[in-house]
């Protein structure tokens, strides 16, 4: 199986598919946004006339635009308009500082950065920190769809057909241990990967799925909301995840499927109003980010709610692994085999060579849904795919079924008196605690045992714990070896734009030997 498909005459690129739907089911709803409704006619009417406002404004194939906004209709019409017009949706993250999105829009080099007007001073703050900041435009139909300021320094020239691999999607990854690379997804990448979703989540028309994974993720676009648009369903989304508003949306929208990370089904499940919810609507989820605990997938399951648990990355525009919900109790810890499409291998960490049946080393990936790159940097690239593979960093344990258990990052792991530790592993025992409420274990050198385990602790309110009292709890569960060397409280866990704990940050200060 190749990496990516050859560029074909387009017909697998995604401008086509609001042109289908608005043929096929035109009066369908595409989008409730907040009770806005916006049906297939409109969302291709709309999204027709800015991409041809593109090509008259001097807009070509591979220009970039840059977005900094929220979940919203806008920002749907504004990607199937790229889409047709051949150019490359940049969504950048409103929780980011605006140094760090300053240093993502030099990156990026977008010809235009739309900006929603709630996020004007955070991107006002950015742009006056660039040299030569892009022109800006707001989003919707008062805004860039109005007025669309002029391609500067544009090329007269036909606008040429778009192809499956032109560009179409560059998302910056979560930057956990520096700065963020930003993927670049092509059209046939996202084609493909939405493809193989459909084979083990299927979607209808019938379907309403509710999303609200924030849209500068790559699972924004293809955990469903995008196979939902080529299906014909209805997305409703969501701007911010709050328990109690889901809850009611279920029942109020007839919600059939969702996405969400585990920790947003505890708060669900933890809901006051959660025992007398209506989800007789919701029959299916998908579950990403980390494994779904065992008591809270039976609760789930004692609710009718299927759930299906998976893995990706952004490399992997994101799919990758898939357990489908009659297996979810059966494999508990485990992220699934591969989607449809898709090929994986497990290799050797030191030396590359391909392991057969059960075994444990770096997972890699192989297929249409792998990226093109990142952008202007070839030399991460080259470091991440080798030979059309897609070099993943995951240590990951496979059984002799072929289910796969992700044990940990690589460069993660760190070596204790000779032994591996993984911190996953020293994490999950840290959470078992009740006074526990996050948990973050970094490797760190150590004198006497060459790197020890620096523990970086949020205690739940109310609750109380101390040093002490945790390393016995550690004690009676792992090996004295994977104890940590230090535990520090910490009011809160230094976060990433896409909330993922921000390691290089931690073990900096371990290393510092400083209070975080």
């Amino acid at each position: 199986m190749s990496q990516n498909p050859a560029a074909g005459d387009g017909l697998h690129t995604l401008g086509r598919w609001t042109t289908d739907r608005s043929v096929s089911t035109p009066d369908r709803v595409a989008i409730d946004d907040r009770g806005v409704r916006l049906h297939y006619r409109e969302l291709e009417r709309r999204a027709a006339a800015l991409a041809a406002a593109f090509g008259a404004a001097g807009y070509r194939a591979g220009d970039r635009i840059g977005t900094v906004t929220g979940n919203c209709a806008d920002h749907v019409v504004l990607f199937f308009a790229c889409a047709k017009a051949g150019l490359v949706l940049v969504p950048l993250s409103w929780r980011l500082a605006p140094a760090e999105l300053a240093a993502q829009l030099q990156l990026a080099d977008p010809a235009l950065l739309v900006v929603e007007h709630e996020f004007d001073a955070l991107a006002a703050a950015a742009l006056e920190l660039l040299a030569e900041p892009p022109r800006t435009a707001a989003p919707g139909p008062a805004g860039v769809e109005r007025l669309l300021p002029a391609r500067t320094g544009a090329i007269p020239g036909p606008v040429r057909p778009v192809r499956d691999d032109d560009p179409l999607l560059m998302v910056f990854t979560s930057g956990t241990e520096g700065p963020s690379k930003a993927a670049v997804l092509t059209h046939a990448n996202c084609f493909w990967t939405n493809l193989s979703l459909s084979r083990t989540m299927e979607l209808s028309s019938s379907d309403v799925v509710l999303s609200v994974l924030p849209q500068f993720h790559a699972g924004g676009w293809n955990i469903q909301p995008l196979l939902a648009w080529w299906t014909g369903a209805t997305v409703v989304l969501e701007r911010h995840f709050d328990a109690g508003r889901v809850l009611a949306l279920i029942a109020e929208r007839g919600v059939t499927t969702m996405m969400g990370v585990p920790s947003q089904y505890l708060m669900l499940a933890e809901h006051p109003g959660f025992a007398a919810a209506d989800l007789s609507t919701l029959t299916r989820a998908v579950v990403g980010g980390a494994s779904m605990p065992a008591p809270l997938l039976r609760i789930w399951h004692s609710r009718g709610v299927a759930l299906s648990q998976g893995y990706g990355l952004t490399e992997a525009s994101p799919n990758v692994l898939c357990l489908p919900p009659e297996d979810a109790e059966r494999m508990l810890g485990y992220a699934g085999k591969p989607y449809p499409h898709l090929e994986i291998a497990v290799v050797d960490p030191a030396t590359g060579a391909r392991l057969d049946g059960a075994a444990t080393g770096e997972l890699r990936v192989r297929g249409p849904g792998v990226f093109a790159g990142y952008f202007r940097d070839p030399a991460a690239t080259s470091a991440t795919l080798v030979d059309g593979w897609l070099c993943t960093g995951d240590l990951v344990e496979r059984d002799a079924e072929g289910f796969v258990k992700i044990v940990d990052r690589i460069k993660d792991l760190y070596i204790s008196g000779g032994e591996n530790v993984s911190p996953a592993q020293v994490e999950a025992v840290l959470l078992a605690h009740p006074a526990v409420a996050e948990a973050a274990v970094v490797g760190v050198p150590d004198e006497r045992w060459g790197e020890i385990g620096a523990a970086f602790v949020v205690v739940r309110a109310s609750m109380a714990t101390d040093e002490q009292d945790l390393l016995e709890h550690c004690a009676q569960r792992l090996a004295r070896f994977k104890l940590p060397g230090r535990i520090e409280f910490v009011p809160a866990l230094p976060r990433t734009a896409l909330n993922k704990v921000a390691r290089g940050r931690l073990r900096t200060r371990a290393e510092a030997g400083a209070r975080w």
